[in-house]
């Protein structure tokens, strides 16, 4: 019976660890102390209903659609390179580079509508959790369907916290705005080439 769940539990980890936009993010939130609670909720819930639609049918239904696939590809894109140049400029203007929970941040609706919109506007979001993580889950038994679920999410939701609230342990070294430029500088690099990754792979 805790097959499934261990099944859902280790797939979903091993996806979710990779290092992505997302990951970025909640690790800037983490150290900056920003909000923490709402993005790591807005991160883990997603995943647990992207990879419930998955489970229970949307993933064969996106897989089999590569027009609705290449949408979301160009528009995740774009949403990569805006972020990438917001990083950059972050990188290049120390006065916004400090850390800690009194340094000046964005407001809770901008944390909300970032994290939405690097998440949902992520087509690996959609390919590992939709079709890959929804394709092993439709494989089970219907009946332990909810377990492999449950699995899924508890590993989304354990690593994003862990990510997040364990951040602050780097709080020191990122108590210098040269860490900060260093760290937005990787995130501006690393969306950048995401984003040059997946326009390659349009097949429009």
């Amino acid at each position: 019976m805790t097959a499934p769940f261990v099944t859902g539990f280790t797939l979903s980890l091993s996806l979710i660890v990779a290092i992505g936009a997302q990951n970025a993010f909640v690790l800037r939130q983490g150290l900056r102390r920003e909000h923490l609670g709402v993005v790591v909720a807005v991160c883990a819930l997603l995943d647990v209903l992207l990879m419930a639609a998955g489970v229970f049918g949307l993933g064969a239904l996106v897989g089999a659609s590569p027009r609705v696939l290449d949408a979301i590809t160009l528009a995740g894109a774009a949403v990569l390179v805006f972020y990438g140049v917001q990083a950059l400029r972050r990188a290049l203007a120390p006065g916004h580079l400090l850390a800690g929970p009194g340094a000046a941040g964005m407001p809770r609706a901008r944390a909300l509508r970032e994290v939405l919109a690097i998440s949902l506007l992520n087509p690996h979001v959609y390919l590992d959790t939709v079709v890959l993580v929804g394709a092993v889950g439709a494989s089970q038994p219907v009946a332990l369907q909810p377990l492999f679920l449950a699995g899924a999410g508890l590993a989304s939701a354990l690593w994003f916290a862990a990510l997040g609230y364990g951040a602050r342990l780097l709080t020191p070294l990122f108590a210098r705005p040269a860490a900060w430029r260093v760290l937005d500088s990787g995130v501006a690099v690393l969306m950048f080439t995401i984003a040059w990754g997946l326009l390659r792979g349009l097949r429009m």
